[in-house]
């Protein structure tokens, strides 16, 4: 299956937390979108890999994505080496996306940066012919995505851009709270995180307002640029 989008996320509910409303608005357009978690996030302090593998598939059906792949990576210990590098572009060349979402190119959770490194190289190393990989005992063909944006993450990172999801916002949170695991939730008696607690999530509406404001509209998601975009005419930026 082609997509039009991939997005490569480090752990189950970054996708969610940063890019949603830009894959839900595109998927309303008709577009065709997957995601695809490095790691199951098992060193994560709640919950456990079963419980956010169901609840990733869960978001993938509020999100209305055609794929939820888990390549299976070690939590917080992948590297960005030849063996994950391989394993990065098989997903790349299975899917050939036009676009490819990756994590935040630095933030507070290591696996992001590191994430970031491994989505750019593989999406490079994807379109080299010579770099065999196999998919089912066939040979696949070479593909690079024509482009690789950054979604941002905990800490601030100025975007390049920000795509308008204020029509999407409600399908966002909603993904997010698919993840019932990991995010706010009274009744859970686990240890409070970085990310369950209230305040993160009055994080997250706020770093949308910030975002909206910037382009005029009530909420935005940002996203950095690997490479320079091109226009055929200035009014194309409108």
């Amino acid at each position: 299956m082609k997509l039009d989008i991939l997005v490569l996320a480090a752990h189950p509910d970054d996708a969610e937390l940063t890019c949603s409303g830009t894959i839900a608005l595109h998927v309303a357009m008709g577009k065709k979108a997957g995601v695809v978690d490095l790691t199951q996030g098992e060193l994560g302090t709640r919950g456990t890999p079963e419980l956010r593998l169901e609840e990733a598939r869960e978001s993938a059906g509020i999100l209305g994505l055609e794929v939820r792949d888990n390549l299976g990576l070690p939590d917080m210990f992948f590297r960005n080496d030849r063996e994950h590098q391989l394993a990065v572009i098989r997903k790349i060349r299975q899917y050939q996306p036009d676009i490819v979402l990756a994590n935040a190119v630095s933030d507070r959770h290591p696996d992001h940066g590191r994430g970031a490194q491994l989505a750019i190289d593989a999406c490079f190393m994807a379109g080299l012919r010579k770099i065999e990989t196999e998919l089912d005992g066939k040979l696949q063909e070479a593909w690079r995505p024509a482009q690789l944006f950054h979604y941002i993450q905990s800490q601030y990172i100025k975007p390049d851009f920000v795509v308008d999801v204020s029509d999407y916002w409600e399908t966002k949170i909603a993904s997010i709270k698919a993840f019932r695991s990991q995010f706010f939730n009274p009744a859970s008696d686990e240890p409070e995180t970085f990310i369950s607690s209230e305040n993160f999530m009055k994080f997250i509406d706020a770093r949308g307002r910030e975002y909206g404001q910037s382009i005029g509209v009530t909420y935005g998601e940002g996203f950095t640029l690997n490479k320079q975009l091109g226009v055929r005419s200035l009014f194309d930026l409108l």
